[in-house]
């Protein structure tokens, strides 16, 4: 197991569990989904391209052949998963949304364990479904029964671009520097979704209940975003992306816990407990997946 791939991938889970905390008094205000997107996409890509820039320029050299990986990263981890999410729970209950999303580590488990063809201990399957079962708990997704097509599919889409995110991350931080990587994808991102909706449009100078707009979005974009985005795709270096993406899983739970703390959205005794349940299989996947990586035993192929 690597402690420091652990370090970074709970460091990332803990600052993007923090998006939905800035994000939500931004957009009682009236600003929308897709403009608190752009707006943190734009700043974050702004301020990532001139850092790398000026510290790593060499990490911002990439191939003809590369820029298919960097686009795809862009579209799907930057854009894709955070804008089908924000759609989906605009449809269907939150916590219904945040499971259908966070249903990413079995995409990723069944990518690499039929295309990879790389045999995963039963416990990472186990410990999946013990995480799962706790982050329904955390949603309390028994609320409603009522369900929107859309909305249900927007959820999957997520889960997909999530799936899709750790698995480009973890192949373009093998092959070249995380930080050139990471600020050529987002600002892919931050270009197509300025098209959608120009991010200097936004209105800055509102007030919100944690203070001006403008503050929330500057801490979005640099805490919630760069270093979010940053910390998860050098962890891939260190960890596998099956384990990573189950790490992930404590995103909804430090979003919950933090809206309880900082927005007084109460906690219910089944959400204390289905933390504890996530947490308990979060960590049966980490300690399988890091035996796993230890013998890694290729699925035999006829021939």
């Amino acid at each position: 197991m690597s402690t420091r791939g652990l370090a970074l991938a709970l460091l990332s889970s803990l600052t993007f569990g923090m998006s939905g905390v800035l994000a939500k008094p931004v957009m009682a205000t009236g600003v929308t989904a897709t403009q608190v997107t752009s707006a943190r996409i734009g700043i974050s890509a702004v301020l990532l391209l001139a850092f790398v820039a000026l510290a790593r320029p060499r990490a911002l050299r990439f191939a003809r052949r590369d820029w298919g990986l960097l686009v795809g990263y862009g579209l799907f981890g930057v854009i894709g998963a955070p804008l089908l999410f924000f759609v989906s729970a605009a449809r269907i209950p939150v916590g219904i949304a945040m499971l259908l999303e966070f249903t990413a580590p079995i995409l990723v488990a069944l990518w690499v364990r039929f295309v990879r063809k790389t045999r995963l201990a039963g416990a990472v399957w186990w410990g999946m479904a013990v995480a799962l079962l706790g982050l329904a708990l955390v949603g309390e997704v028994w609320r409603s029964v009522q369900l929107d097509t859309v909305g249900v599919l927007a959820g999957l889409g997520s889960a997909v671009c999530t799936a899709a995110y750790y698995l480009l991350g973890e192949k373009a931080a093998g092959k070249h520097d995380p930080f050139g990587v990471l600020a050529v994808g987002m600002m892919v991102g931050a270009v197509v979704l300025a098209v959608l909706s120009p991010p200097w449009l936004v209105p800055m100078g509102r007030d919100t209940e944690l203070g001006p707009t403008w503050i929330l979005l500057l801490g979005l974009a640099f805490v919630a975003t760069a270093v979010a985005y940053l910390a998860g795709i050098v962890s891939l270096r260190h960890l596998s992306s099956s384990a990573a993406s189950v790490i992930g899983l404590l995103e909804p739970l430090v979003a919950t816990v933090l809206a309880w703390w900082l927005l007084g959205e109460a906690l219910t005794v089944v959400q204390v407990a289905g933390a504890v349940v996530l947490l308990s299989g979060a960590a049966v996947v980490q300690v399988a997946s890091s035996r796993t990586a230890a013998v890694v035993e290729p699925v035999p192929t006829p021939g």
